[in-house]
């Protein structure tokens, strides 16, 4: 392989990660891709395998802080925060207050509309030079609504879609069961987002792109990566919990909600938190789904995936350490009974995950305010593989010197 005899090196190897690598050596460059675990086992494993181009807006407007009191008092709410980690929260939420001005939120969701305007584009680019084009599944998802009611207070969603001319279409009644007849008759209104498809197995496009990384000439390193070497020309080495070190000519933090350990250890400080997520992996469902479903008002979402159907959702907030809590699982899969009167929850088994979660929901991608070799790509929220492609593009400009083709500054680390 041509390139640098020091290597750039890649902390995460997660979707994001995993594709920074790949399109750096691309290019031409050594990579090198570490991770506490083996690739893919981290939020990659678990996401909903959705490409949810119309789905970048912020959390933190108006028509979420709404519904945020009830949401975290119902014991069953779409949002949980356990009572012992609050304390260590109270600075993410001022900045996610801060993020819901009108005019912030103006500049959040066209930072957002940029990347997920531009995601087919470099998917398409990945997934043909990889071979892997048969991961893209070809339907798109289905919003759910009961009635006008439901469907108005989802209304601000539409809008920004509309306002930044990405596709859907209003369906009612026969034509929602014409695509998916195994949805309940209580569902008498829906919005198709043709654009919104899936990847078949996102835990298998990780390890098939990190096999090809590995197959022409890239290394991976299993370790926790617990400190950096650092000279005048900036991290010249990263060590390793077993003791070990590798030699760095240029770092990549991608390591998704654990990045703000990586980078306190640089004293870099960056806002972010870890949503936890749960699914359930469904294999024996009695039913067959072609569409991905989303019901804004009981927020779950359904995926059909290679190995039957995922149900997911859901936001804990509880830090990096707390273990899981499994009854949200159960919540979604009851929630997901109610649109799909048929599924049997048979096969079944549960995950939790770790999705970077940053108060103004735009990922930061760029590189380090105060180390001149380093680079970070995390934050991705719920949106880490529908941006994994168009975030290693851009990353590999940045850290090779090619003008990206989109302006950067709202992605920048030093922005809160």
């Amino acid at each position: 392989m041509s390139g640098n005899k020091t290597p750039v090196v890649v902390v995460g190897a997660g979707i994001i990660g995993v594709v920074i690598a790949h399109e750096l050596q691309r290019r031409g460059q050594t990579v090198v891709l570490v991770d506490r675990a083996t690739p893919g086992m981290g939020a990659s494993y678990g996401n909903m395998a959705s490409i949810a181009v119309t789905e970048f807006m912020p959390a933190s407007r108006p028509g979420i802080w709404a519904q945020m009191p009830k949401w975290l008092l119902h014991p069953e709410g779409p949002v949980r925060i356990r009572p012992g980690y609050l304390p260590k929260l109270v600075p993410w939420f001022l900045r996610f207050l801060a993020a819901s001005r009108p005019s912030k939120l103006r500049e959040l969701e066209a930072a957002g509309a940029v990347l997920c305007g531009r995601v087919y584009e470099d998917l398409d680019a990945l997934l043909k030079g990889t071979g892997l084009t048969q991961m893209l599944t070809a339907d798109g998802c289905l919003s759910l609504y009961t009635d006008e009611a439901e469907f108005r207070a989802d209304r601000e969603h539409i809008a920004i879609l509309e306002r930044f001319g990405f596709r859907h279409e209003i369906l009612g009644g026969n034509a929602i069961r014409d695509l998916e007849p195994a949805l309940t008759t209580r569902i008498g209104k829906a919005v198709l987002f043709p654009d919104n498809r899936s990847i078949t197995d996102p835990y298998k496009l990780v390890v098939a792109l990190a096999e090809k990384f590995r197959a022409l000439g890239g290394r991976i390193v299993e370790g926790d990566v617990v400190g950096f070497e650092q000279g005048e020309a900036g991290v010249s080495a990263l060590r390793l919990a077993d003791g070990r070190t590798l030699a760095a000519d240029k770092v990549v933090l991608a390591a998704g909600a654990f990045t703000a350990r990586l980078s306190a250890l640089l004293r870099e400080h960056i806002p972010l938190e870890t949503e936890r997520g749960y699914h359930t992996q469904i294999m024996d469902p009695g039913i067959s789904m072609r569409h991905s479903i989303i019901w804004p008002a009981r927020a779950f979402m359904v995926t059909p995936t290679a190995c039957g159907i995922r149900v997911g959702g859901t936001v804990e907030m509880a830090g990096l350490d707390a273990p899981p809590d499994y009854r949200r699982a159960k919540i979604l899969v009851k929630r997901a009974r109610e649109a799909l009167p048929d599924l049997v929850p048979r096969s079944a088994t549960e995950w939790m995950g770790h999705r970077p979660a940053l108060p103004d929901t735009v990922p930061v991608m760029g590189p380090s305010a105060r180390r001149r070799n380093v680079w970070y790509a995390t934050g991705h929220g719920h949106l880490g593989l529908t941006y994994a492609a168009t975030t290693g593009r851009l990353m590999a400009d940045l850290i090779t010197g090619v003008e990206p083709p989109v302006d950067m500054k709202p992605y920048r680390v030093d922005r809160f």
